[in-house]
């Protein structure tokens, strides 16, 4: 693409939209190469990128040509094909949501439409529960607040596979962005019936799908305990308050500044329950009302951030990884004692997350799959034991970044059953006087102590991607056994894991797993959403303590390859 020319064709045709006519005006010469130099790229996760004008950018003609594209995938695989569409608190979200429903409907694909914001796993129960042959959700998840995104989702509910991404896109690639994408107004689809708004029935079937999760099996528990929560100005606030509190959880204190939507996310730059200082507003109020437990929700409600009290009261943040593995053990432990464990019971995790998670699942009998970054490929594990009758096996997944799901009403993590899971837990734990610092202390007595901990390095631009892939190629032709490093801080690389050919039946992915002797191991990969490389670590070690040193040793050997 002569990035140069395209930026002329859209100054001339790109006039829909007053922001993006505006910012193309004002354009240096480094900008338009940025915002022109490629197309957004599209993949099982769909788009994701920053708001703005140009190729390489979130805004109403990328999101309708991608569209368009999906609405000419869907005539070809069905007769009458039709699509769910939710969106979050993001700046344009419900504009993109609505510009998509244009295409749609213009190409005699029926639109069911959320008709206000809702967290993502909305979308693939609606796409579930209305039958519907996609689904689309408007969000960039936990991202800064100059991003946007689009996934989608298959008839099963699930973020479409690998292989429906490279056919979705073969057809979007064949589109011209202005000339090829037909579309009416959301106001005349609305008009015609073409889109409708999907009933509040839907949404109260998913509430009860969510509060079918418990596992107390009619054990009593003390449900008054003090909770702030945290929206993160997206979507949780009313199904997770919702939820809570029909359950039985009515002392619920909503962090004020960041209770409604708001995609500026005005007080967390970095709307990710992952980061500290995402918690921190949420930490105070805690503090302020000597609450026992503080949860957050990113913006589209799939992860959910915690923080707990000490001995000395002072609230500790939990990983992903710790509060995953908390809710495996509770979960196994429960259905053990009540009998309620399934034949053939199946945990499910990717293979950057602890490998606790199969000690625990070892432990109780419970098989566990790993599968590749994402939670698609946790939700597809759940679609292939559907497919054989057996979708009651599934008890639980999770990843190490805040995702997790203890039942198949849906296929993406649910921040909402995250939720009300934890606090569930946690009130039980409470009643027979554990916290969860505890019971975390008991599993690491019981399985060993392990450090795993997530370090991003972002490279922005067409710059930034070169360097990333540059950085890939030197891990794999320099480092492992017998190469030039076949060491990290003096524990020897027994074997290098790389997932880009395939491997142990998983699709290919610019993936590299390092195993360290000692039970430790690196995991390298460029994001697919962010422009982010993204090392994880796992280090066991007899202590906290001999873990933290030995992990800062690691990450000083691993800076040398990115410079």
């Amino acid at each position: 693409m002569d990035y140069r020319k395209e930026y002329e064709r859209w100054c001339v045709q790109a006039t829909a939209d007053a922001d993006v006519a505006a910012e193309l005006q004002t354009m240096d010469d480094a900008k338009v190469e940025d915002a022109f130099y490629r197309d957004l790229a599209f993949g099982t996760g769909g788009l994701r990128g920053v708001i703005g004008a140009g190729t390489n950018r979130m805004n109403i003609y990328t999101v309708a040509k991608a569209s368009q594209g999906l609405a000419d995938y869907l005539q070809k695989h069905f007769d009458k094909p039709s699509v769910s569409i939710g969106y979050d608190s993001r700046i344009k979200s419900d504009v993109f949501a609505r510009a998509a429903a244009g295409v749609f409907a213009a190409n005699g694909v029926e639109v069911y439409i959320w008709p206000t914001l809702m967290p993502v796993p909305t979308v693939s129960f609606a796409t579930r529960y209305l039958g519907t042959s996609a689904g689309v959700m408007v969000t960039a998840s936990h991202n800064p607040s100059k991003y946007n995104g689009y996934k989608v989702y298959g008839a099963d509910g699930c973020q479409i596979t690998t292989e429906a991404a490279a056919e979705i896109l073969a057809e979007i690639e064949k589109l011209d962005i202005f000339a090829d994408v037909k579309s009416i107004s959301f106001e005349e689809g609305v008009e015609k019936r073409l889109i409708r708004y999907i009933p509040e029935e839907v949404y109260t079937a998913f509430v009860e799908a969510v509060k079918k999760q418990s596992v107390l099996f009619g054990e009593t528990v003390n449900k008054d305990v003090a909770i702030v929560y945290s929206p993160l100005n997206g979507t949780g606030l009313k199904p997770v308050t919702r939820t809570l509190r029909e359950m039985g959880y009515g002392n619920i204190t909503v962090v004020k500044e960041q209770e409604q939507p708001d995609g500026n996310f005005p007080t967390c730059p970095y709307p990710n329950p992952e980061i500290k200082e995402a918690m921190a507003l949420g930490m105070e109020y805690a503090r302020r009302c000597h609450a026992d437990l503080l949860l957050a929700t990113d913006p589209d409600c799939d992860r959910v951030g915690i923080a707990v009290k000490d001995k000395n009261g002072e609230y500790v943040l939990l990983s992903g990884n710790e509060t995953g593995i908390l809710l495996l053990d509770y979960v196994c432990s429960q259905r053990v004692k009540h009998g309620k464990m399934p034949a053939g019971p199946v945990m499910v995790k990717t293979i950057v997350t602890t490998d606790m998670g199969q000690q625990i699942a070892d432990h109780y009998g419970v098989r566990t799959v790993n599968v590749l970054t994402g939670f698609k490929f946790i939700g597809e594990q759940i679609g292939l034991l559907e497919k054989q009758g057996k979708a009651d096996s599934y008890i639980f997944g999770f990843e190490e970044s805040y995702g997790y799901l203890s039942g198949s009403y849906v296929r993406d993590k649910d921040g909402v059953n995250g939720a009300y899971l934890i606090c569930e837990m946690f009130s039980y734990y409470a009643t027979r006087g554990i916290s969860l610092l505890d019971k975390l202390s008991e599993l690491y007595q019981t399985y060993g102590y392990c450090l795993n901990t997530l370090h991003s390095y972002e490279f922005d631009g067409s710059a930034g991607f070169a360097k990333m892939q540059g950085i890939m190629k030197t891990f794999r032709e320099e480092v492992g056994p017998g190469k030039r490093v076949n060491s990290f801080t003096g524990k020897k690389i027994e074997k290098v894991l790389d997932y880009s050919q395939g491997l142990d039946g998983l699709p290919k992915s610019d993936v590299l797993k390092y195993l360290l002797e000692g039970n430790c191991s690196i995991v390298v990969r460029p994001s697919g959403t962010e422009p982010k490389l993204k090392v994880y670590l796992s280090v066991s070690a007899e202590s906290q303590t001999a873990a933290e040193e030995e992990e800062v040793k690691v990450i000083c050997t691993m800076k040398t390859f990115l410079v």
